[in-house]
């Protein structure tokens, strides 16, 4: 006998989102999507930037973004509809039955307030548990998402941990309530492969062992395949495309699926070397550190060219982020020397010359701590031009266009303020600014990981032609090894702030590997359900084999 369906705990019925300018509707964003979400159930939203994928999951939630209005459908809950409850209803929902983990947890924490008192916030402030069972909750959460140290994790603040460490801490904050629904908005975009490997793991244990709901937006198929029982693709704010997750990924019905899928299992064929040319950027032994950590890197050495795409890789915390700002001199360098096209260049971006921080620009990981919301697209674009050239203000206008045209983005977008695009469109525009101050080295740190495969791939294409056209050095910081593997010339491998592995990427990705590279390689997702189990048995057999042998 067949089981009855569950009853859903979520139903969104014909759900219509549109922009609102002034009191007049504008663009649609989501356009009559619907669909049933029952306990235990994930489903997944796929989609390019600006499909609709976090306009749904915030209408989840009854919340729509400035600008943004609820024009048509409903949002059920335990019988009512969230849409029009009260705010002091909807208000008493979020955090404790219907929770958010959002894109960019470095913009959803307080840097005042230390980890563990964050998380423990909702469930003491609603009277769900008392504060010592709270920070044991939390603590309990902290150690199943793989985080180090949880006993002493909650005692650090948002800016002293990694920005991995920091998107799993935020989803012990919304689990800290066990709320019936959590809608994760891209929550590894951030995440190296190994971690992600973890993190995934976690969520899944999570949202079993609670019984708990879950919409999981990612643009990576091959992630949403280890989790999801369903998916939906989105495009334009439609859903293009709605069924479980196997007959989605092997047998997809319609053309943009189908693109999505051959994106995602296309091989990557090695980039080809770059000739031997000036010599833009050179480190050697240098070694930088945080006052509540020690050797976060250290003894680094490495020789960027004027045409290497130049790849750091490595787990959340192996200190590529960081390496990055001892570049551009955000942490100034305790030791160690750094030249510029052989100029030493100080060890704080403060006592460089205009002319030396021009040359070097750095794409944010998190495009919303790198944007100021109450700016105009146009602001954001001109303000290095202006700043760096000092052009009439038709030319500034003209630059800001055309790269705007580049990063492929509507010229309507110049009047808008960065608040209202999306993720994958944030991280469009920090990209356009670097750009604007036309540097000899540009920093991409994780500068695609927002970004669906399909904008991906027009964007690393673009700074491909970019790095032709202009001789730029480019340093690609990234965990997502099959786009470096394509994209990249030379490869450093980091682990705990050092090198372990460097040199040619045909040679470094080629057996026999490094050990530390192998399981790198080894986490990358694959496209089909049941990879993620595979993989955790294989390295708990490992680590199995190991203790044996250290015993016998």
């Amino acid at each position: 006998m067949t089981p009855a369906p569950a009853t859903p705990v979520l139903s969104i019925r014909g759900l219509t989102v549109r922009a609102e300018r002034d009191g007049q509707p504008g663009q649609t964003l989501v356009d009559d999507v619907s669909f049933d979400l029952a306990p235990g159930q994930v489903i997944g939203l796929i989609g390019e930037s600006g499909a609709g994928k976090s306009t749904i999951g915030l209408a989840a939630l009854g919340y729509s973004r400035p600008g943004c209005v609820i024009t048509a459908g409903s949002v059920l809950y335990k019988g009512g509809d969230i849409v029009h409850m009260t705010e002091r209803e909807r208000q008493l929902l979020r955090g404790a039955d219907i929770a958010y983990v959002a894109q960019s947890a470095g913009a959803s924490f307080n840097p005042a307030h230390r980890l563990l008192q964050q998380v423990c916030e909702i469930p003491i402030a609603r009277g769900l548990a008392a504060p010592a069972k709270a920070r044991e909750n939390a603590i309990g959460l902290f150690q199943s998402l793989d985080l180090p140290e949880p006993q002493r994790f909650g005692g650090y603040f948002p800016h002293q941990v990694s920005g991995g460490q920091l998107q799993r801490a935020m989803a012990a904050m919304a689990m800290a309530a066990s709320p019936a629904i959590v809608v994760f908005d891209e929550p590894t975009t951030a995440l190296d492969v190994t971690t992600q490997v973890e993190v995934l793991a976690a969520f899944r244990r999570l949202i079993q062992s609670h019984g708990t709901a879950a919409i999981y937006i990612a643009h990576d198929l091959a992630v949403v395949a280890q989790l999801a029982d369903r998916i939906m693709v989105l495009r334009h704010g439609k859903m293009v495309e709605y069924g479980d997750t196997r007959d989605i990924l092997e047998r997809p019905r319609q053309p943009y699926t189908q693109k999505l899928v051959r994106e995602r299992t296309r091989k990557f064929a090695a980039a080809p070397g770059a000739e031997r040319d000036e010599r833009l950027l050179t480190l050697r032994n240098v070694s930088a550190s945080y006052k509540s950590f020690r050797n976060v890197v250290h003894d680094i050495d490495l020789d960027v060219d004027r045409s290497d795409t130049f790849a750091i890789v490595g787990e959340s915390g192996s200190g590529k982020s960081t390496l990055a700002r001892v570049i551009v001199g955000m942490l100034p360098r305790q030791s160690g020397m750094l030249e510029l096209a052989g100029e030493t260049l100080p060890a704080s971006f403060k006592e460089r010359t205009r002319e030396q921080l021009r040359r070097i620009q750095l794409i944010y990981q998190m495009p919303d701590i790198a944007l100021n919301p109450h700016q105009t697209v146009y602001e954001t674009i001109a303000r290095p031009i202006q700043f760096y050239f000092n052009p009439p203000k038709d030319e500034v206008r003209a630059q800001a266009e055309e790269l705007l045209r580049q990063i492929e983005l509507p010229l309507e977008f110049m009047t808008r303020k960065t608040s209202m695009l999306s993720g994958g469109q944030k991280q469009r525009l920090c990209i356009a600014r670097a750009l604007a101050a036309k540097p000899d080295v540009m920093i991409c740190d994780e500068a695609t990981s927002a970004l669906d495969p399909l904008v991906a791939e027009e964007i690393l294409e673009l700074l491909r032609r970019l790095q032709t056209t202009h001789r730029m050095g480019l340093v690609f910081i990234s965990h997502d090894l099959g786009v470096v593997r394509r994209f990249c010339n030379k490869v450093i491998v980091m682990k705990r702030g050092a090198i372990v592995d460097g040199g040619a990427i045909e040679k470094v990705f080629a057996p026999p590997l490094h050990e530390y590279t192998a399981l790198l390689m080894s986490s990358v997702p694959q496209m089909r359900p049941g990879w993620l189990d595979e993989t955790l048995r294989a390295r708990s057999q490992k680590q199995t084999d190991a203790i044996a042998q250290s015993a016998a």
